[in-house]
């Protein structure tokens, strides 16, 4: 494996924004992983980890070692009751895998389809949809730190997932690559219909349908109703955490906003839906230039081409400055911004 300098990464960040990589690999095993971290040319150089980009706002040229990790395969390893534990390694494509556990039997990732992005990048964020979180079904994961080379093994309560967030996120952001995740799934369909219109719309399937296999169709045609595919028109999903506050300034909003869209959370706070404090706002559908929030989905940024990472960090912080200066709340930006150092 010869990293390639110079390499361009218009075609690994989904918002297809224009970076470069100053030098760049894809490792396929970790043997090779681990020879690459050891090498002394890259002593001292930053290093960078980067999955299929499904979740990064790519903000220039990336200094260093970036590694892209292209680790395959999907292992049974063993069954516990009504219980199979399956490891996944970190290049495989996330949707593939919540395929691949369907037909072999194993349920519980029904809810998660169609998220972009590979396995390894799943626990970054503690992917979530429809009522359903990476943390509910993960076991353990492997990983490598990216300056010394030190491989570690995490448990779920190593991670210390929340939402969209984890121990890689806040605690050692960019200091880790992950290698495999190892998965906890059940035998036994049982079904998560929490979502409100998740339910609905599955209670109107025909019976024969009212299967696992039926409830993740549903979700993929969901998420395509509402969402845009990323191969049509750059985008990195949702672009906005939904902010979570008291239960003081969620009387504070609902007193000055009656319809206010939140949720309780078991602590006594509430989540609040940011794509109705951005619709609200006027920023649904919105255009300016070659960014847009998307027409169908207010949380989504958009690209039609030709901005510049300037031209995005502009129009995000005055969508951000609209919402606060309407509402009182301050949107945190759910990917992750690469290079992380700057």
């Amino acid at each position: 494996m010869n990293p390639q300098p110079y390499r361009d990464l218009s075609g690994l960040n989904t918002l297809r924004l224009p970076g470069r990589a100053e030098w760049f690999a894809a490792p396929r095993t970790d043997a090779a992983l681990q020879a690459l971290l050891g090498e002394r040319r890259w002593k001292g150089l930053p290093r960078t980890a980067i999955g299929e980009g499904s979740n990064v706002l790519l903000l220039g040229d990336i200094p260093g070692l970036v590694i892209h990790p292209r680790l395959r395969g999907i292992r049974f390893l063993g069954q516990d009751g009504d219980h199979v534990v399956v490891e996944v390694a970190a290049g495989e494509n996330w949707d593939r895998v919540v395929q691949h556990t369907l037909e072999q039997g194993w349920y519980g990732l029904e809810n998660l389809s169609l998220i972009p992005g590979s396995a390894g990048a799943a626990p970054y964020q503690n992917i979530g949809a429809y009522g359903v979180e990476l943390e509910d079904f993960l076991l353990s994961l492997d990983a490598v730190h990216l300056a010394t080379g030190v491989r570690r093994r995490f448990t779920r309560r190593d991670c210390r997932f929340g939402y969209r967030d984890s121990f890689f996120r806040s605690v050692e952001p960019g200091q880790w690559v992950i290698l495999r995740l190892r998965l906890r799934l059940r035998c036994k369909p049982l079904l998560e219909l929490s979502y409100g219109e998740l339910a609905q719309r599955f209670r109107e399937l025909p019976v024969s349908q009212q299967t696992p296999a039926g409830l993740r169709a549903l979700v993929c045609s969901l998420r395509r109703s509402k969402l845009p595919d990323p191969e049509q028109l750059p985008n990195a999903g949702s672009f906005f955490k939904n902010p979570i506050v008291s239960p003081s300034e969620h009387t504070r909003l609902r007193d000055r906003f009656p319809e206010l869209v939140s949720f309780p959370l078991a602590d006594g706070r509430f989540k609040l839906a940011a794509g109705w404090l951005l619709e609200q706002a006027g920023w649904k559908g919105y255009r300016e230039g070659s960014l847009a929030m998307h027409d169908r989905q207010a949380l989504v940024l958009v690209h039609h081409g030709g901005a510049t990472c300037a031209d995005v960090l502009e129009f995000v912080q005055r969508i951000r400055r609209s919402i606060r200066q309407r509402f009182g709340v301050w949107l945190e930006q759910e990917p992750v911004t690469l290079p992380a150092f700057r």
